[in-house]
């Protein structure tokens, strides 16, 4: 005996862009906690170093708070970009880094003027 089951049409897949917005948000909300965690770590063992807090219980290569607090830094701005572009923005670095186009420099392209 065999039985045919039809089934509908679903909808059809579109290509567009922005898709993943709302994981994209999800997880740059996510990593919020995250960086401000790592933030904390850092802070820890610098005030470990300084004889200000108690012994810092991790060791190996996250025993240093350099390595945390660019961490930190790290986690923060992949947390902005996620969180920009799960608002509708574009999914970029951010404009501190030295990566410009001409375009994007308006000092170093001319305005070009026609004369009448």
């Amino acid at each position: 005996m065999m039985v045919r089951i039809k089934l509908g049409q679903g909808p059809q897949i579109q290509k567009k862009t922005g898709k993943n917005r709302l994981v994209a948000s999800a997880i740059g909300t996510l990593l919020v906690p995250a960086a401000l965690m790592a933030y904390v770590l850092g802070i820890w063992r610098l005030a470990s170093d300084l004889g200000m807090a108690g012994e810092f219980p991790i060791g190996g290569i996250f025993s240093h708070w350099q390595v945390w607090i660019a961490l930190g830094a790290a986690l923060h701005l992949a947390s902005s970009s996620l969180n920009r572009y799960g608002r509708g923005g574009t999914l970029k670095g951010p404009r501190l880094l030295p990566f410009r186009t001409q375009d994007e420099n308006p000092v170093a392209t001319p305005k070009k003027v026609k004369l009448r």
